[in-house]
């Protein structure tokens, strides 16, 4: 079925939208990329030159190549130009009114047999899908950012999505060079639950006075050698869009554990945004590092010795993920592929709970309790199973869980 595909349509082309048309157009699809009007389609045609172009720059495709891509995309002002689409990709705006605006188009414009994606982070792909005339044909298909460069796709299903639905994107995925994840819809999907909450952790760490933003950022990527830290990947993914993932997160499980740090949510109300507005926890003229800030605290937990910043971070992203893995929604193998391939982690989550041992993550979430430093009152059930058990339990506290 994979193989009779030829025409993908592409709705949106911002810096995600044309990042997947380019993705369809190497794989060898041909590829109609759709924007609401001429200003913004130049800009997405844009995109799409200038990441070929640094490509090519960079010895990853031939000009050659390049011109064959090239040559496989269009670039249109309507939707109707997608009257013999044989698979759509949604990546407008995270509004559903907007979607609801897209996917009534393509309801009405494509083929019955027509697949419609979309590329949704946060809203409900059910609620997305029962727009439609169609739901069995309607799946999520998150690509990460930047779109060429990472090789994750979380396909997220709905109770109406249908298997042979399922199966195709599947493939498509696996045909257009990524690693599919296959996911049922639940707010934040894989990646972005357990992400968000963690960059939301450091927030809170900083607003409280626990370390610096540099300390902060610095103890991760040497405990989990990450390639930045929490408050820089927040500047880099956007602090709006950080805090609409968490309150996606907040109105689905009314857990204490999404909600939103208060400084996130002034800081957006501030237009302090991240890397896209200039300033966020980092300003692009910053030139010194941030003075260290000291309470009473920050003071305690230095002097804790069951606390070490980096793994004050890592801890309750590890137990978010024991817990995705104990609820049966994700596999500890689907949990670590997300992030690695989407997250750009080196090991996945429950890879550092076999570094680490249980006994040792779960002392150090029981020592945040004792400081309010976390929202977890009881380590994940499945964490804690991987107790030693003097008896009949394994010799350390390794995962067991793969």
């Amino acid at each position: 079925m994979v193989q009779e595909f030829d025409k993908v349509g592409v709705v949106g082309l911002g810096t995600m939208g044309a990042g997947i048309a380019e993705v369809f157009a190497r794989a060898g699809f041909n590829v109609v990329g759709v924007e609401i009007d001429q200003a913004a389609l130049d800009r997405g045609r844009g995109h799409v030159d200038r990441s070929l172009s640094r490509a090519v720059s960079k010895d990853k495709i031939t000009e050659e190549e390049r011109a064959e891509i090239d040559a496989r995309l269009t670039f249109s002002t309507s939707r109707e130009d997608l009257s013999d689409a044989d698979f759509v990709v949604e990546a407008v705006p995270e509004r559903m009114d907007v979607k609801r605006d897209v996917f009534g188009d393509l309801d009405r414009i494509c083929p019955p047999g027509t697949i419609l994606a979309t590329n949704t982070s946060s809203l409900s792909v059910t609620e997305i899908a029962a727009l439609t005339d169609r739901p069995e044909k309607v799946v999520g298909l998150h690509f990460f950012n930047p779109a060429p460069v990472m090789k994750l796709a979380e396909v997220v299903t709905t109770v109406s999505t249908s298997p042979e639905t399922v199966d195709v994107v599947t493939e498509v995925a696996k045909r257009v060079g990524k690693t599919p994840v296959a996911v049922a819809d639940r707010a934040g999907f894989v990646a972005n639950a357990l992400l968000v909450p963690y960059i939301n952790d450091a927030v809170r760490l900083y607003e409280r006075g626990v370390a610096t933003r540099e300390e902060i950022d610095e103890s991760v990527k040497k405990a989990a050698g990450l390639p930045m830290g929490p408050l820089t990947l927040a500047d880099l993914v956007g602090l709006d869009v950080c805090l609409a993932v968490m309150d996606v997160l907040w109105d689905e499980f009314r857990d204490p554990r999404y909600a939103a740090a208060p400084l996130l949510r002034r800081m957006v109300a501030a237009g302090r945004l991240g890397r896209k507005a200039g300033e966020g926890f980092y300003s692009s003229g910053d030139q010194t590092p941030e003075r260290p800030r000291t309470n009473r605290l920050a003071e305690m937990v230095r002097e804790e010795e069951t606390l070490d910043l980096g793994e004050m971070l890592l801890a309750p992203q590890i137990d978010d993920a024991m817990r995705m893995v104990g609820d049966g929604y994700a596999s500890a193998k689907d949990v670590d592929t997300a992030m690695r391939f989407g997250c750009g982690y080196p090991k996945g989550p429950t890879e550092l709970l076999e570094e680490r041992g249980a006994e040792s993550v779960i002392t150090t979430l029981v020592a945040m309790a004792e400081y309010g430093l976390t929202t977890i009152a009881v380590p994940a059930p499945l964490l804690m199973d991987l107790l030693p058990d003097a008896e009949e339990g394994p010799s350390h506290g390794g995962c067991a869980c793969h």
